[in-house]
C-alpha cells in the first residue's frame, strides 16, 4: 500500500520545518539492534533491527570450481527475499525487482570494499576454492532495509566459521565447523542510503519517509586506515540529483559512517 498524497504532503512540509515525525532530526538513525548466531544450520547468522525494520541473514558454505578468469579467488553471491509478512506489498513468488536491487548493492558494496580476502578462500588453485552464499530475509520492512541488510551481512560474515573439509575425498562435513574465520579485514564496509524529500536529504527513513522519497543515493564506505573510501555508489528512483544535494549526502556519509561503525562494533563481538 502507497502512501497518500496527504501524508507525503505533511512529511514534506515537516521536513522544511526541520521536523519529521517521530522527532528525529534529518541523519539521525533510530535505534539499531544486532544479533548474532540466531541459526543453528548457518556458517555465520544476524538478525538486525533498525526501529521496526527487521531483517535476518544466513552465510552458507561449499566448495566449487573456480571461475576461469579469477581461478584462486573464492566466490560470493548475495541472496535477498522480502517475505509475504514483512508488509503488505509483498507477495509469494520469485524476488522482484526491489529484492535484486538490495542483493546487488549489498554484494558490490563488500566486494569492492576488499573485506572479504578472497584469495585466502582457495584451496587449489583452478581446482577448489570456497565459495559464501550469503541470504538476506526481510522479517518486517519499515523503511531502509538496505541498510540494515548491509549491517547484517558484516555481522554474519564476521561471525562465520569454515566448516571441517575432509580434502582428501573432496567432503565439506556440513554441520561440523572448523574454529577458522573467513579471511576478513579491517575494510569493514557500511552502506548508508541517503533520500531526497522534497527539499531536503534524510538518512534512515521509516516506510512512510521512504515511500514519500523522489530520489535516493545509497554510498558504501569503509575506513581501512585513517581515511574513509567510498567503494561504490547506487542511484535510485527517477527524480535527479543536484551537485549541491550529493555533497550534502558525501559529507553526510562521512559523518555517520563514524557513529555507525561504532554502533555496529559495540553490537558485534569481534568486530575490527
Amino acid at each position: 500500500m502507497k502512501i497518500s498524497n496527504n501524508n507525503k504532503r505533511k512529511i514534506k512540509q515537516m521536513l522544511k520545518n526541520g521536523k519529521r515525525f517521530d522527532g528525529r532530526k534529518p541523519f539521525d538513525y533510530r535505534d539499531v539492534v544486532i544479533e548474532t548466531d540466531v541459526s543453528n544450520k548457518a556458517e555465520g547468522s544476524a538478525r538486525v533491527r533498525i526501529g521496526k525494520t527487521e531483517i535476518i541473514v544466513g552465510v552458507k558454505m561449499d566448495t566449487q570450481t573456480p571461475y576461469a578468469d579469477h581461478d584462486d579467488e573464492g566466490t560470493m553471491m548475495v541472496g535477498m527475499e522480502f517475505n509475504p509478512i514483512c508488509g503488505e506489498r509483498y507477495e509469494v513468488g520469485p524476488p522482484k525487482i526491489d529484492a535484486i536491487e538490495v542483493s546487488r548493492v549489498v554484494d558490490r558494496g563488500v566486494r569492492e570494499s576488499g573485506f572479504i580476502d578472497f584469495k585466502k578462500l582457495c584451496i587449489e588453485k583452478g581446482e577448489k576454492v570456497w565459495s559464501l552464499m550469503i541470504d538476506v530475509y526481510c522479517i518486517n520492512d519499515d523503511g531502509n532495509v538496505l541498510d540494515a541488510s548491509s549491517m547484517g551481512v558484516v555481522a554474519a560474515l564476521q561471525m562465520a566459521r569454515i566448516p571441517e573439509y575432509d580434502k582428501e575425498n573432496d567432503v565439506v562435513k556440513y554441520g561440523e565447523l572448523s574454529d577458522e574465520k573467513l579471511p576478513l579485514t579491517d575494510n569493514v564496509p557500511l552502506a548508508m542510503t541517503f533520500y531526497k524529500i522534497g527539499e531536503k536529504i534524510v538518512f534512515d527513513p521509516t516506510r512512510e519517509e521512504q515511500d514519500a522519497s523522489e530520489a535516493r543515493v545509497t554510498i558504501a564506505v569503509s575506513k581501512p586506515k585513517k581515511d574513509k573510501i567510498i567503494n561504490s555508489m547506487q542511484k535510485g528512483e527517477l527524480n535527479g540529483i543536484s551537485v549541491e544535494e550529493m555533497a550534502i549526502m558525501i559529507d553526510g556519509c562521512e559523518e555517520v559512517y563514524d557513529k555507525l561503525f561504532d554502533e555496529v562494533k559495540g553490537k558485534v563481538e569481534g568486530l575490527m
